[in-house]
């Protein structure tokens, strides 16, 4: 499979194949929203905004930006952070038929040897910050622990003095592979819910790890709450 995904062919077909999927359950899912009002009034609010969504959801997370983000004023560029990894060039070929713009890089590194074009991906992200830009990132990938928070996007944010907006988006019923996120498959025609969680402002008077955990107890909140919505018995709550 890595050998195929070094094709340009093959992973642009995949691209495809994942684009045409998310918008198929874009379409098809029957959406609520909760917190969007807020949100707007911090995208609105803010030159450089971070959006930050749990990595379990990317195939989800299209619908979001198509339903509600992407209606919103514009900002000058709007990208996410993808890996460096092969399977990661299906995904940035997918997300450019979304208009959304691919930053390669890890946060994280196996090898000390090799950065993984981490530097580069955060040079080019605070650029695109400064310069009243929107990032999308995964704050638990690109290997987990799932749904805990990493030091990169703090980073990035105070550096950039942008706000996190945690994004939670989760539909019904749905498939979950067994692995390290146990990422999530959605099914088309299904009960599907968006939450905006409570912004994370990167203040001076706040230390790097009490932002990380603010980050991740606001992302957990809101994904407890889409899944809530998407529930049949707790959906009307």
């Amino acid at each position: 499979m890595k050998n195929l995904l070094r094709n340009s062919i093959v992973s642009s077909i995949i691209g495809w194949m994942i684009w045409a999927y998310m918008a198929l359950c874009n379409r098809t899912i029957r959406w609520r929203v909760e917190g969007d009002e807020v949100a707007r009034e911090i995208w609105v609010g803010s030159s450089g905004i971070i959006v930050a969504t749990w990595h379990s959801t990317i195939l989800l997370m299209p619908s979001g930006w198509n339903r509600f983000i992407r209606r919103w004023p514009a900002k000058n560029r709007a990208a996410m952070l993808i890996s460096m990894s092969k399977e990661g060039e299906a995904v940035a070929k997918a997300i450019k038929h979304l208009g959304l713009e691919a930053v390669r890089g890890s946060s994280r590194n196996k090898k000390k040897t090799s950065d993984k074009g981490g530097i580069r991906a955060l040079a080019e992200a605070l650029r695109i910050l400064k310069n009243g830009g929107a990032m999308c990132i995964t704050p638990d990938g690109p290997r987990g622990p799932a749904q805990v928070a990493q030091n990169g996007p703090i980073i990035m944010a105070q550096r950039a003095d942008a706000p996190i907006l945690p994004y939670a988006i989760a539909s019904s019923p749905t498939k979950r592979l067994s692995t390290w996120d146990r990422f999530r498959i959605p099914y088309p025609f299904t009960r599907g819910a968006v939450v905006f969680g409570t912004p994370v402002i990167p203040s001076p008077d706040k230390d790097r790890e009490a932002l990380r955990a603010e980050l991740e107890l606001s992302l957990n909140t809101a994904m407890a709450r889409a899944e809530a919505m998407t529930d049949k018995k707790k959906g009307r709550s």
